[in-house]
């Protein structure tokens, strides 16, 4: 896959551990997963945005210059997480590098003062312009969505499920926040139960049944798959307000009864179409296939 920021290009492969290397303006950069998280060698951006002989150097210049730059790297701040020293591949085998995360390394390439650089401010001030103009206009954020969605292959009828799935999500996770789940975990344990009720497994064991690593599962579901994680949601969503839930014992009890009602409407139309529906099939990467078979 291929992003493009202005004239700057980060290529990804399929997130394969074997595969650690991206390319940023033609120049290699190390990184590695952490947490679930791609870090990247910060050595590597700084010499392809300067072509610095001395990138250790050239860091330690810029963080004298720019003192923000140098409190968020020794102390992090709110929701940003300082460099990390973490084992990287090298010709030499593994060696421990200063690596940050995709947000601290759009900060620091802000900091850099090179005309490589300038592509990739002007983005990142693109985005943040239109991130604003979504804030004022939520239809704005659901439109470039649905371009997201067409530019990676998936149809339009894929789409409208998608769309609607990710509405109604929204739905249940105001009625939790309103109703007592308060911590990231929460939301995980209730979003759980409603995906073991309605299809025997966990969102991870999903996950590993279809070979996801870090993607989305839902954006990786054909259409019945979608049809009852939204029957399952919404369900759950009103018996919440049906019931004046509180609390986590009761909203997992409501999580556990709307998974139940699309896990049953699932095994019937099991039973009747004598196939299951919970796959092991990838929907993007199988209807690529199809498409390309009929091209």
């Amino acid at each position: 896959m291929k992003i493009q920021f202005g004239l700057v290009e980060i290529t990804e492969g399929n997130m394969d551990e074997n595969k650690k290397i991206a390319l940023f303006k033609g120049r290699r950069i190390r990184r590695t997963l952490h947490q679930n998280e791609w870090w990247f060698v910060i050595n590597d951006i700084i010499e392809s945005l300067t072509d610095s002989s001395d990138p250790a150097q050239y860091f330690k210049r810029l963080k004298e210059r720019d003192e923000e730059l140098a409190t968020l790297i020794i102390k992090g701040g709110v929701q940003f997480v300082p460099p990390l020293m973490l084992e990287v591949e090298t010709a030499g085998g593994k060696q421990k590098m200063y690596c940050w995360n995709t947000e601290g390394i759009f900060r620091l390439i802000q900091s850099i003062p090179s005309p490589k650089a300038e592509p990739f401010k002007r983005w990142l001030a693109k985005v943040g312009y239109e991130r604003v103009q979504e804030i004022e206009n939520p239809e704005l954020a659901t439109r470039r969505t649905r371009m997201l969605y067409k530019l990676k292959g998936y149809s339009d009828d894929w789409i409208e499920k998608r769309m609607r799935g990710i509405a109604i999500r929204e739905e249940l996770t105001d009625e939790w926040q309103k109703r007592g789940a308060e911590s990231d975990k929460d939301y995980e344990i209730l979003t759980a139960q409603i995906s073991k009720a309605a299809f025997g497994v966990t969102p991870g064991e999903y996950k590993k049944l279809k070979g996801l690593k870090r993607e989305n599962l839902r954006d990786h579901m054909d259409d019945f798959e979608l049809i009852f994680t939204m029957l399952g949601d919404r369900a759950t969503t009103e018996i919440h307000r049906t019931e004046n839930s509180e609390g986590m014992p009761k909203l997992e009890d409501d999580a556990h009864a709307g998974g139940s009602i699309a896990g049953n409407a699932r095994k019937a139309l099991e039973k009747r179409l004598k196939r299951p529906i919970v796959s092991r099939q990838n929907y993007l990467k199988e209807s690529e296939a199809r498409k390309k078979l009929r091209d």
